[in-house]
């Protein structure tokens, strides 16, 4: 099993097991570092929803950086497994692990987030399945985060503010309406 580390706020430094699920990819340290730079650092009182948690780096940076609420959503039951023993070893009492479908977790719920992270596993489709949701879910003003396998520049109603390239990895900060 391998492990990742949180970057910044209360947990810095602290390492979490990644389950050994086939195609499950962590978001690179450096691109956590540079959207945590561009979010801003304090994400205290800020709801998160992590769809298609896989590691969980994004949902436990949020959460270590004051989010008050981080919703991480995944369908495998071994990366689930070890989300749940992560937020247990962290006593990250604001995290709330939901083991399902992302995108009808997306139909379903009726909560409202201020920071999205949208990092479906590749070449699936996910992105443009679960993005006519995303509206449903996104407050006013809040951040979109997208990471794909291809530049998203915009998707529906959301442009980019942000974006960057890490190897293979495109990633994208966008908000609604026009920047």
């Amino acid at each position: 099993m391998s492990r990742v580390r949180i970057i910044g706020g209360r947990w810095r430094s602290r390492l979490l097991e990644v389950a050994a699920v086939p195609g499950l990819r962590p978001t690179p340290d450096r691109v956590r570092e540079t959207v945590f730079n561009w979010l801003g650092q304090d994400l205290t009182g800020l709801t998160v929803l992590d769809l298609f948690a896989g590691t969980g780096a994004m949902g436990f940076e949020a959460a270590s950086r004051g989010a008050s609420r981080v919703v991480m959503v995944e369908q495998s039951a071994a990366a689930c497994a070890v989300l749940q023993q992560s937020a247990k070893t962290l006593l990250a009492e604001g995290v709330e692990i939901v083991r399902g479908d992302a995108v009808k977790f997306a139909q379903s719920t009726a909560a409202s987030f201020d920071v999205i992270f949208l990092d479906p596993p590749y070449n699936k489709g996910l992105v443009e399945c679960a993005a006519p949701l995303i509206g449903n879910l996104l407050a006013p003003g809040g951040w979109l985060y997208v990471e794909a396998e291809r530049p998203m520049s915009n998707l529906g109603p959301y442009s980019t503010v942000r974006q960057g390239k890490a190897g293979q990895v495109y990633y994208q900060l966008m908000q609604q309406g026009e920047r």
